[in-house]
């Protein structure tokens, strides 16, 4: 039997016996004031038929004549003045009857003349001793509920008499089944609401655990515990009302939160890029930046039967990735770069070649002098020895050469000058790298000759300034902040989470450092500090550079 079914059985069957209990209890003491109700009102009668002036002087009259008056032979008796006044209270009341009798407990009024002078059937006792009695007897007229009541002499104050009030017990009865009818047909309402009540307790339980039943929702926690915990993404799970549920620990090591559980998503601590993702929760992965880390971002929707239960938002680490791509995209470039120097150096040796075949040593002995006194290197990136450390040197050269790839010549600035080692070089290099490719491709699209792009790399004790300056067309005015995440005037499908990260990325690792990158010119046209006409990017390293390191000394 399905847990809501049982919760629906449980809770008519509580109503069920509660509206029982209540009933017995009802009844039982209805009965009782339902009795004791007509007791008082045939007890209210018999006061006011022992307070009429008549009958207390015909009772009084009765009660002082010799013995033998009051007998059932006495004509006098059916149509005296008592027996009419009690006939009158009778009929008005609806009462069975109205008995009055003398001091001996013989009947002066009866609804059967037949009756009249004779002993009452239930005991005076009580009411000839002065006292008011409210009891229920059966008599010649059947059960009833009577009240006695002594009637006295108006002048001595003497008990001369009784007058008894009887109300047939059919009749109480009757009013108790009239009071407990009602009384059912409100505990069927109720239980009927009490039933109904439960059904809709039912409902809304299927409705919050989906369907599910106990068995299965402890499954699903245990199931939730094992994938949440255990998967490399993070996730991120809200209701609908945007209050946190899910946060687990991948999701806190990535974005740096803390648990939140229960509280509002704009409290745990994420980047507004990263908020508006799970707002949007457009299934569409979006890249961004937290902390010194780049993640991929994707949020959907959950609904199940029509009904919204949240979003929830997975978060994949790409820093790795990125860190390769760079790496990657250098080692291509210097692939690059050494098969257009192997290309030239065989050119070279076919020159030399053919001179040391046809005899001219001379000539041949002249080339070789002149080509070590330039060097391959020399040619292609002028003022690369004013840079020192390998990395750094090896991944300009492969910029250069990248930069020829694509029609674009790379300059170094004339106030060049980095002879220390670089002691972070990936993050250098990652800065560097993302300048120098915004730079590279808007002189490539600019259309404008020549096409070039002149960086300067300049050493300030531990701090290394750099300055990356293109011949293109400026910052798109449509972009308002260059280094906003997803900021780009490119849309590429095949780059997971889109472009627009480059910017955003190196500014974040120089803050990291204590540095920035600013746009220090939005470019657009030539000006006397802006000789390009392009975008002018400054960025500020503090620390990456090893005071220490006096070899470059020795390499000059």
């Amino acid at each position: 039997m399905k847990l809501r079914t049982q919760v629906l059985l449980l809770q008519s069957a509580v109503v069920a016996v509660a509206l029982g209990i209540g009933f017995t209890v009802f009844a039982t003491t209805t009965e009782d004031r339902v009795t004791d109700e007509h007791g008082q009102r045939a007890l209210a009668i018999a006061r006011s038929v022992s307070a009429d002036p008549t009958v207390r002087d015909e009772v009084a009259r009765y009660s002082a004549a010799d013995d033998g008056v009051v007998s059932p032979d006495n004509p006098e008796l059916a149509s005296g003045a008592v027996q009419e006044a009690a006939e009158a209270v009778r009929t008005a009341t609806g009462a069975l009857f109205v008995v009055v009798t003398d001091d001996q407990g013989l009947r002066l009024a009866h609804p059967d003349p037949e009756q009249l002078g004779r002993r009452v059937s239930t005991d005076p006792t009580e009411a000839l001793a002065g006292r008011e009695v409210v009891t229920s007897e059966s008599g010649t007229l059947g059960d009833s509920v009577r009240a006695k009541v002594p009637v006295t002499d108006p002048v001595s104050g003497r008990v001369v008499g009784e007058v008894s009030v009887g109300i047939a017990t059919d009749r109480v009865r009757a009013d108790l089944r009239s009071d407990l009818a009602d009384a059912v047909l409100i505990a069927l309402a109720a239980l009927v609401c009490g039933a109904v009540g439960s059904l809709l307790l039912a409902n809304r339980w299927k409705r919050l655990t989906l369907g599910l039943e106990p068995e299965q929702l402890t499954e699903l926690v245990r199931e939730q515990e094992v994938v949440l915990h255990g998967i490399s993404d993070g996730v991120v799970g809200t209701d609908a009302r945007g209050n946190v549920t899910v946060v687990n620990a991948e999701a806190r090591r990535l974005l740096d939160l803390d648990d939140g559980i229960g509280r509002s998503v704009d409290t745990l601590g994420m980047t507004p890029r990263l908020l508006d993702v799970l707002r949007s929760a457009e299934g569409i992965p979006v890249a961004a930046t937290t902390g010194d880390r780049v993640v991929v971002a994707v949020s959907r929707r959950v609904v199940r039967d029509g009904r919204d239960l949240g979003t929830v938002m997975s978060v994949r680490d790409r820093t790795d990735i990125e860190t390769l791509t760079r790496e990657l995209d250098a080692v291509k470039a210097m692939s690059t770069a050494l098969r257009a120097q192997r290309h030239e150096f065989a050119n070279r040796l076919h020159l030399l070649d053919g001179l040391l075949r046809r005899g001219h040593a001379e000539q041949a002995l002249e080339y070789i002098e002149q080509i070590l006194g330039s060097g391959p290197l020399g040619e292609q990136l002028e003022g690369i020895d004013a840079i020192t450390d390998p990395y750094l040197h090896a991944f300009l050269v492969a910029k250069a050469a990248h930069a020829r790839e694509q029609g674009v010549t790379l300059v170094l600035g004339e106030n060049t000058w980095a002879h220390a080692t670089v002691r972070a070089p990936v993050d250098v290099t990652t800065v560097l790298g993302n300048l120098l490719d915004n730079a590279i491709e808007a002189a490539r699209t600019s259309g404008r000759a020549p096409a070039e792009v002149e960086v300067e790399l300049m050493e300030d004790g531990a701090d290394l300034h750099v300055s990356v300056a293109d011949t293109g067309d400026g910052v798109d005015p449509a972009l308002p902040d260059v280094f906003a995440e997803g900021a780009t005037t490119r849309s590429d499908p095949t780059v997971p989470g889109g472009r627009g990260m480059g910017l955003a990325l190196a500014r974040r690792i120089a803050r990291l450092h204590g540095g920035d990158v600013v746009l220090a010119d939005r470019g657009g046209q030539r000006t006397p500090e802006n000789p390009t006409g392009g975008a002018v990017f400054l960025a500020t390293l503090p620390g990456m550079l090893d005071e220490r390191d006096t070899g470059w000394a020795e390499r000059i």
